[in-house]
């Protein structure tokens, strides 16, 4: 049995952040994943993530933002690769609209975050929007926050580059393995893959879209949804490019599923997608790419009439998992049943820009016993009365 201090249960955007930070402490820790990451199966792949600052979502998400951003930096120093770039970032809607991650309007309260945490921006009017970016073609009704320091970051090079450093810093990560067991108690954990058995003194389960699996306490307050990503071919790619588009978040209508997002055009075209959930999926249930009259159907409602210069040619489809909570906020926590086992997922769909921050508060809630960010907001207990 191989033993360690930490194990640490999924290695895609928070798991492989956890893991990072324990090396940089000098814990000894195991990292565990059943593929290779970074891979296309569960939620950290795609060429981009949005980031920003100022968190509509809610207050207590901002300082992780905040941290992530200040965490990719040190490490594009230290390993010299492209993580997080800056190219702007608008939030379009107006009150009238449907709320987004089961917050009402949105705007409004991503400028209150940024007021609240004096993160510079600017509240646009739709004339001054079209002004700076003729891309968009808004009704007149709108209201717009930009923010500067908004942008993408890279999630398979973040994922590459956190583990190579943990590696770097004496970490262990083994891949191509499945765990079929796991359990913790006031002594330790031990987890069994279908390779091999580990005993360590805590274990993190990051595990995304599996965690319904492999944490039964908190399974049924979860909820996988499969969402489909497109890029599009742009009329004139140089208007789409990063420095001359910005990312984008925009409600435009009252029904739930009238909003969309997009990222300027860095691989294979300009990256737009929406939300649904409607319909659950499982993380092993076969993926298969979206087909293209899903994609023309999606041109069709959210991006023929409000970006000017996108073309309906379809580049590229793919599918992501989101695995949500019922009120779309985190889980982290240790689990209610096993003390030394902490639980780090469900992040409904918003989780790359802040994981690198809350693998930092993992690896320091397992050495230190607290936090510098405060996770409470993010506790199973919630979930009691619920």
């Amino acid at each position: 049995m191989d033993t360690a201090d930490v194990i640490v249960v999924g290695l895609g955007a928070v798991g492989s952040a956890a893991l990072y930070q324990l090396a940089r402490r000098g814990v000894a820790a195991i990292g565990l994943d059943r593929f290779a990451p970074p891979h296309d199966r569960g939620s950290s792949h795609g060429e981009s993530r949005i980031t920003r600052l100022a968190i509509g979502e809610g207050e207590e998400y901002v300082p992780f933002a905040i941290r992530s951003h200040e965490i990719w930096r040190a490490l594009e120093s230290d390993t010299g690769r492209s993580l997080l770039a800056p190219v702007g970032g608008l939030i379009l809607g107006r009150p009238a609209d449907a709320g987004l991650h089961g917050r009402s309007d949105f705007v409004a309260r991503t400028i209150a975050a940024a007021e609240r945490f004096r993160i510079a921006h600017e509240v646009l009017t739709a004339g001054e929007v079209m002004a700076r970016f003729p891309q968009f073609r808004l009704v007149g009704d709108e209201t717009a926050y930009y923010e500067a320091s908004a942008g993408f970051v890279r999630p398979e090079a973040c994922i590459e580059a956190q583990l190579d450093r943990a590696r770097a810093l004496g970490a262990s990560v083994r891949t191509g393995e499945t765990v079929v067991r796991l359990r913790a108690d006031a002594h330790g954990a031990t987890v069994v893959t279908d390779a091999a058995s580990y005993a360590a003194g805590h274990v993190i389960v990051a595990a995304g879209a599996w965690l319904p699996t492999l944490a039964e306490a908190i399974a049924r307050r979860l909820r996988v949804y499969s969402q489909s990503l497109f890029w599009f071919a742009p009329a004139d790619r140089t208007a789409f490019a990063p420095g001359r588009f910005p990312i984008f978040i925009w409600r435009h209508g009252a029904d739930e599923a009238a909003h969309f997002y997009g990222v300027p055009a860095i691989g294979d075209g300009l990256k737009l997608a929406s939300e649904q959930f409607e319909k659950t999926t499982t993380a092993d249930t076969p993926r298969h790419a979206p087909p293209a009259t899903d994609a023309a159907a999606f041109h069709e409602r959210h991006v023929r009439d409000r970006l000017d210069g996108v073309t309906g040619q379809l580049l590229r489809a793919e599918t992501c998992l989101y695995t949500v909570t019922p009120d779309f906020g985190f889980v982290i926590d240790r689990h209610p049943d096993m003390e030394r086992m902490l639980v780090a997922s469900a992040c409904s769909g918003h989780g790359f820009k802040h994981s690198a921050a809350i693998g930092e508060a993992l690896a320091e809630l397992v050495v230190d016993g607290t936090s510098r960010l405060d996770v409470s907001a993010f506790a199973v207990s919630r979930f009691e009365h619920g």
